[in-house]
C-alpha cells in the first residue's frame, strides 16, 4: 500500500470518527430543541421537526404564574457567578502559595490534592449534609456555594499551580527589587500572565451549578431555592407526560449564559486548556 493511499485512509477514518461524534453530541440537542417547539405537551406525539412549531412553551416558562422558572434561573446564576468569581480567586491564591513558597507540609498538601481527586464527591454527601445541618446552612444557597467552592479547589489549584510553575521566578525577583510586595506581584504580574488557565477554571466553575443535580437535591428543600437542574427535574417528575416539552424548552435556555461566558472568554480558553494539559 502506497503512502498516499495510507494517508487517504487515515484521513477518511478521522473524518468518519469526527462525524460520528458530531451526531452523538448534536442529535440529542436537536431533539430537545425540536420538542420545545412542539405546541402539544405530549412526549410521545412530539417530533424532531414539528409541522406547526410554536414558542408557546417558552412563553409559558416566563409568563405563567405557576412557573418558577425565572426564580430558578436567578438562583442558579447567583450560585454560578459566586462560585466562578470567589472560587477562581481562592484557587489562584492557593496555587500561588504552592507554586512560589516553600513551607512545612507543602509536599503533603500537594499529595492531598491528588488524593482528593481520586474520590467522587458522592462519598462526602452524608458528611456534607450533617455539616450544613449543624451550622444552619442546610436549604441555603450560601451552603451550596461553599460546597462548590471547596470541592473545586483541589483539582483547580493543582491545575493552576502547574501553570504558575512555568512562569519565570525572575519576574518575582525583579519586582521585589523594585519594592513590590507579595500582593502586588500576585495581582499585577502573575495574574495577567495566568489569564488563559484562570479563564478555564472560571468557565468550569460557572458551568458546574447549571449541570449538577445531585448536590442541590441533597442540600436544598424549599422550591423557591431550587437551581435549574433540580427545579426542572421536579417540574418534570410531577407530571411527566404533560410537562416534558416545557422541560425541553427550559433545558435549551440553560445554554444561553454558558455560551455567553464561553464567547467572552474564548480568546483565553484554547491556550488555557492546552497549557493546563501540558504544563502541569
Amino acid at each position: 500500500m502506497s503512502r498516499k493511499t495510507k494517508n487517504v485512509i487515515e484521513l477518511t477514518l478521522m473524518y468518519l470518527i469526527i462525524g460520528i461524534m458530531f451526531v452523538i453530541i448534536f442529535y440529542p440537542l436537536v431533539w430537545a430543541f425540536g420538542m420545545s417547539l412542539n405546541p402539544s405537551s405530549n412526549l410521545y406525539g412530539a417530533s424532531i421537526i414539528p409541522e406547526n412549531w410554536s414558542f408557546v412553551h417558552y412563553e409559558w416558562l416566563f409568563t405563567n404564574p405557576r412557573s418558577n422558572y425565572l426564580l430558578w434561573y436567578r438562583n442558579t446564576l447567583t450560585v454560578a457567578i459566586s462560585v466562578s468569581i470567589i472560587g477562581t480567586l481562592l484557587t489562584s491564591f492557593t496555587a500561588y502559595a504552592f507554586s512560589r513558597y516553600r513551607f512545612k507540609g507543602r509536599t503533603h498538601g500537594l499529595y492531598a490534592f491528588l488524593l482528593l481527586q481520586m474520590f467522587p464527591v458522592l462519598m462526602a454527601m452524608v458528611a456534607l449534609y450533617i455539616l450544613l445541618n449543624t451550622i444552619g446552612l442546610l436549604d441555603s444557597l450560601l451552603g451550596l456555594v461553599i460546597i462548590y467552592i471547596g470541592g473545586n479547589i483541589p483539582m483547580n489549584a493543582f491545575l493552576v499551580k502547574g501553570y504558575f510553575d512555568t512562569l519565570p521566578k525572575e519576574l518575582d525577583e525583579s519586582a521585589k527589587m523594585d519594592g513590590a510586595g507579595h500582593f502586588r506581584i500576585f495581582f499585577q504580574i502573575l495574574l495577567p500572565l495566568a489569564k488563559p488557565i484562570l479563564a478555564v477554571v472560571a468557565l468550569f466553575n460557572f458551568m458546574n451549578p447549571f449541570m449538577d443535580f445531585i448536590l442541590p437535591r441533597i442540600v436544598l428543600r424549599s422550591p423557591e431555592k431550587y437551581t435549574l437542574a433540580l427545579g426542572l427535574f421536579n417540574f418534570v417528575n410531577d407530571q411527566f407526560a404533560n410537562n416534558f416539552t416545557r422541560f425541553a424548552a427550559g433545558a435549551i435556555l440553560i445554554a444561553v449564559p454558558i455560551a455567553t461566558v464561553y464567547l467572552f472568554l474564548q480568546k483565553y480558553l484554547i491556550s488555557g486548556l492546552a497549557s493546563g494539559a501540558t504544563k502541569g
